[in-house]
C-alpha cells in the first residue's frame, strides 16, 4: 500500500467525494484507511469510567484505500505515485505528474 499515516489525501469515490484530510490510521490487512473529517458514523456508547454520560458519539470510520488519492505537496493536487529506490537503498515515493518526492 502506497498510503501511510499523516499523508494528505483526497477522497475520489463515495459519499465523501471531493473532501481532503489527513490519514489517521492505515489498516493494511483490510486495505482500508481512516481519514480525518471523512465518513463519520454514529456509535451508541454505554456510560463508563472514561465517559460518565454515555450517549451517541460520532467518529470516523474506515474507507477503502482505493477510494483515496495522495495530494502532492509540490503541485497541490491529487496524483498517482510511484516508488523509486535510491542508491543507498531507501525507497522514495515520486509524484507521477511533477516527478518530485512526495
Amino acid at each position: 500500500m502506497k498510503i501511510i499515516k499523516n499523508d494528505k489525501v483526497k477522497v475520489i469515490a463515495g459519499n465523501g467525494r471531493g473532501k481532503t484530510g489527513k490519514v489517521l490510521k492505515v489498516i493494511t490487512a483490510k486495505n482500508r484507511v481512516i481519514v480525518e473529517g471523512v465518513n463519520y458514523v454514529k456509535k451508541h456508547q454505554k456510560p463508563n469510567q472514561m465517559n460518565q454520560q454515555g450517549g451517541i458519539i460520532e467518529k470516523e470510520a474506515a474507507i477503502n484505500a482505493s477510494n483515496v488519492m495522495i495530494v502532492c505537496s509540490n503541485c497541490n493536487k491529487a496524483v498517482r505515485i510511484s516508488k523509486k529506490r535510491n542508491e543507498d537503498g531507501t525507497v522514495e515515493r515520486i509524484c507521477k505528474s511533477c516527478n518530485k518526492a512526495v
